[in-house]
């Protein structure tokens, strides 16, 4: 019996931004008609406060408020609305559902950071063969590192390191000081030397925003093109420079590059960071980072289909 045709509307809302994907699922197969992307700064001080700030939940209640007028236009049959980070580490994160929920009608799903990993890995190998593939997802509030094998994930990490909450932590000057990117280097260097034993991959992915923005630095892109980007392979050396290359700029300067979100300027050093220390620090067996426009958005749509997957 052939499977249904099912419309469904993705939400990913993260610590920087909040996206929207609508897209059609039949079977195996994933026809994509919106993507949408808004930065809304939810996580703003939930390091310092451990709590998420009215003005970044008016920010965000009105981005998906936003987003909701599209759904009955495209004919969404289901709804799946995904938090992460700034969420769960946030004690009003209830409240915040509770708004949501009254937008959408949906009570969001809060992925802790294992489930937050699963999905980071199955939106970004769902149409890649089956070689034994690391996929690094650098978000605002925290990485998630991921190996597996096709379907198979062997390890899921989620780690507390953000290019938000480093930024707000560590990276206080413009551009920062020598020092504050050594305590920041030290404390992810801390954070990664659990994963450091893992196995050597075949293939190393690297997802969302913060990667793809400095893989479009790499390109030497005048403006993001997602479609030079998605699948873009990357030499790790050329990646390492493009990344310190925007940890050492100023604000003003990361905003004139044509490619850079303006929401982005401020906190991509510290997300740059990260990936340099990834790359110095973890076992690869490939000299190639592969950047990708898949990510967690297509893991939270292939789990709107089958919740098991989540």
């Amino acid at each position: 019996m052939t499977e249904p045709r099912i419309r469904v509307a993705a939400f990913d809302c993260g610590t920087n931004s909040i996206r929207l994907l609508i897209c059609d699922l039949h079977g195996d197969v994933k026809s994509d008609h919106l993507r949408e992307m808004k930065i809304v700064r939810l996580g703003q001080d939930v390091d310092r406060t451990g709590r998420l700030a009215d003005e970044a939940i008016g920010r965000t209640l009105s981005a998906t408020r936003d987003y909701a007028e599209l759904i009955p236009l495209l004919g969404v049959e289901r709804i799946v609305f995904c938090a992460t980070s700034a969420v769960r580490d946030a004690e009003n994160g209830e409240a915040f559902c509770d708004a949501i929920e009254g937008i959408l009608g949906v009570r969001p799903i809060v992925l802790d950071g294992p489930a937050e990993a699963r999905a980071t890995f199955l939106g970004a190998t769902r149409d890649l063969d089956e070689a034994r593939t690391l996929v690094v997802d650098i978000g605002g509030g925290s990485t998630e590192v991921v190996v597996g094998r096709g379907k198979d994930i062997e390890s899921a990490v989620s780690l507390n390191i953000g290019s938000v909450r480093l930024t707000e932590r560590f990276l206080h000057a413009d551009p920062p000081t020598a020092g504050e990117i050594a305590a920041c280097g030290e404390h992810i260097d801390a954070l990664l030397a659990p994963i450091a034993s893992f196995a050597p991959v075949e293939r190393f992915v690297g997802v969302a925003g913060t990667i793809t923005t400095v893989a479009a630095h790499a390109l030497e892109l005048p403006a993001y093109d997602s479609r030079a980007i998605h699948g873009a392979k990357l030499d790790r050396d050329v990646v390492r420079t493009a990344c310190n290359d925007l940890l050492n700029m100023t604000v003003a300067d990361r905003r004139a590059l044509g490619f850079m979100h303006p929401g982005r300027a401020d906190v991509i050093g510290g997300g740059a960071l990260i990936l340099d220390r990834i790359i110095d620090r973890l076992p690869l067996d490939t000299d190639v980072m592969i950047a990708s426009e898949r990510d967690i958005l297509d893991g939270i749509a292939w789990m709107a289909a089958d919740p098991r997957l989540g």
